[in-house]
This record gives C-alpha cells, structure tokens and sequence, in this order.
C-alpha cells in the first residue's frame, strides 16, 4: 500500500524538530489529534519541550522518513507509570500505510510492554493504525482538548 518506498525509523535529531513543527501546525490534524499543546503555533514553546525530550532517557523519540525525506515522528514516553506511544505524520503522507508501517518497525525497537495509545474517539485512522499494529481496545477516558477546546472522550489500546 505504501507508494514511496521505504519506511525507515531513526532516533530524533534537534534539526528535525523543524520539520515536525511544520507537521503539527495543521489544523485538520490538530483537530483529529485534540490533544494538543494551547497554543501549537508557539514554535519556541515547542522547540524547548522537544530539546528536552530527546535528552529523557524515558523517552524513545524516532523520525519516520519515506526514502530519506522525514515524514513525521514516534515516541515512547511514561505517563502516569505507563509506557504511551504517540506519533504524529504529515498530511501529504497520510492513508499510504506509512504510519502502520513505522509503528510496526517501532513496536520491533521498543520492547516495553504493555504499551498504551491514546487516540480521540473520531480519529479512525489512528484507530486503525493501532488495531493494525496488535493494540486492543481496552477502555475509555475523558479529557479536555486544546485543539477542540471541549472536553473529549478517547479510546484507550493496549499492547501486551
């Protein structure tokens, strides 16, 4: 399903929180995300709290590239004492199996189980992408949402 070749995960680099920025100033995919930084335009903001994670030794921060081109990102984090996994893709890349694919290719480097992820109740895609990847639907949370400023219900998946 994948048009441009190959998918390929590598540890996250400062220069490339360029590029992910960029990514996540979309609307529409801030929308699907909901859970968003206040403000998502606030570049400083963001390049600090990302600087910082790539130097969290609880984190497993990769970009995901299609034929050397970086296409977006996938961590680990903690929250909570559970292991979370969280990825964000651009929208010129989504529906092509990438992100399936780039999960696939993590769940391979990151062994911690069980893993979470957390997805709003009305992004299909994610839902997919995680159910494709071995995630079973587990339960349910509410929570506020700063891209829908409304408070949200998200599906919670589990990997064993």
């Amino acid at each position: 399903m994948i048009h441009h070749g190959q998918v390929t995960l590598r540890r996250t680099v400062i220069p490339d929180l360029e590029f992910l920025f960029e990514f996540q100033l979309d609307k529409e995919a801030n929308h699907l995300a909901a859970f968003t930084p206040k403000d998502p335009t606030n570049k400083a903001a963001y390049l600090e709290k990302f600087a910082k994670h790539l130097e969290d030794p609880t984190i497993n921060m990769q970009t995901i590239l299609v034929d050397g081109i970086i296409v977006g990102s996938i961590a680990k984090f903690e929250m909570r004492g559970d292991t979370e996994i969280t990825y964000w893709i651009d929208k010129k890349f989504w529906g092509q199996g990438i992100t399936t694919t780039a999960l696939d290719n993590f769940l391979t480097l990151e062994s911690t189980r069980p893993i979470f992820g957390r997805v709003a109740f009305d992004n299909f895609g994610s839902q997919r992408v995680l159910e494709k990847c071995g995630f079973v639907k587990t339960g349910t949370d509410k929570g506020f949402a700063n891209a829908r400023q409304t408070e949200v219900e998200e599906f919670i998946y589990k990997l064993l």
